[in-house]
């Protein structure tokens, strides 16, 4: 018997709907700053602490990245985990380790690393006092295309589960599948041997004509393979500031160190300040123009910036292509914004401190 599904009303009619109330939902759960004293930790199943900053477990929605903190006590191993979105790890406190794929990394504050799509990884602290770090996925990302998939282990040993997916190395010819088949496992091969560990005593940090000094953290300038996750950490000096400059999609700014305000606006001037500290993260999204200020006149600041540039914003640019999705003022404005950061006395780096 032929079956027919209705929904009652017109296509149109539905689409507007579910739009109107996605924008709603969204801008209901806007947030710019996310103080650190609002992330509530919560013991979790794997054995350790995990807070949201941002995220639909936290009731946080978000649509590309998500951000938690996990706290780590001492004599804590967690559980053996794996999924299909890759992670970003940055330390804050304490000295452990994590383990990828079976490959043990010893980490400390400070310290940046990189977990792949589907490695079993768990993490530990061997230390004295409560490890913490926080974690940037794109696992929003995967669950809006239904691809997000997570496999918990327990406490096996990595020899006794199966490796990462499989694939195929490909036959040879030149017609579209065969070259299909060779292109992805090229890809395969490069993101599966990236590099998984920064080091903060390696870190270099440089001076931009943004007036701030950076370095990169994880990203494939150093030879990171990620699914267009990258991570900086830039300073701004003393009293100083960062020139304006707006992009669309999100940026997330975690603060390592300082105090300070950034501004956010449709127009160079005429926006909002929204003031930070130690342990925030800030939000810049909407495709707004936004400068970020060091209101302290004796202390440097440092901020950790991801976004996803080499994926989605790339793809961006491409679509909307002639318009300008990155944009800065003329360099007179911005260098009259920066000041002249050569004249900058720079402190020593030293790792980050928590709280």
């Amino acid at each position: 018997m032929p079956t027919r599904t209705t929904t009652g009303v017109t296509h149109y009619h539905v689409q507007k709907k579910r739009r109107a109330k996605f924008l709603e939902d969204w801008r209901a759960n806007r947030r710019t700053i996310i103080a650190s004293e609002d992330v509530t930790l919560h013991d979790s199943g794997r054995g350790h602490r995990v807070g949201v900053y941002v995220g639909v477990d936290g009731d946080k929605p978000t649509r590309t990245m998500d951000a938690l903190a996990h706290e780590f006590d001492p004599g804590t191993t967690t559980t053996l985990h794996r999924h299909s979105w890759d992670v970003m790890v940055f330390v804050v406190a304490g000295w452990g380790w994590t383990e990828i794929d079976g490959e043990r990394i010893e980490w400390g504050p400070g310290d940046s690393l990189h977990i792949p799509p589907w490695a079993w990884h768990r993490s530990g602290n061997d230390g004295d006092g409560t490890a913490r770090y926080l974690t940037f996925s794109c696992e929003p990302l995967m669950d809006t295309m239904g691809m997000s998939v997570l496999e918990d282990a327990g406490h096996a040993e990595v020899s006794t589960l199966p490796g990462r997916p499989p694939y195929t190395e490909g036959p040879d010819g030149d017609d579209p599948y065969a070259r299909r088949v060779r292109r992805v496992a090229r890809e395969q091969r490069a993101r599966r041997g990236g590099r998984l560990h920064t080091s903060w005593d390696d870190l270099e940090l440089l001076i931009t004509p943004r007036g701030t000094r950076t370095t990169f953290l994880l990203d494939r300038a150093i030879g990171y393979q990620a699914s267009g996750m990258t991570m900086v950490m830039f300073e701004i000096a003393r009293g100083r500031a960062q020139s304006m400059h707006r992009h669309p999609g999100e940026a997330w700014l975690y603060v390592v160190e300082g105090t300070g305000h950034s501004y956010m606006g449709t127009e160079p001037e005429g926006g909002d300040n929204h003031p930070w500290k130690k342990g925030d993260l800030i939000i810049v999204d909407h495709f707004l123009w936004h400068q970020h200020l060091n209101d302290d006149p004796e202390n440097t600041a440092k901020v950790v910036r991801i976004h996803m540039f080499d994926s989605l914003l790339e793809t961006m640019r491409a679509l909307t292509d002639p318009l300008v999705l990155f944009e800065e003022p003329p360099d007179h404005i911005r260098d009259a914004q920066a000041g002249d950061p050569s004249t900058i006395e720079w402190p020593a780096i030293e790792r980050p401190t928590w709280p």
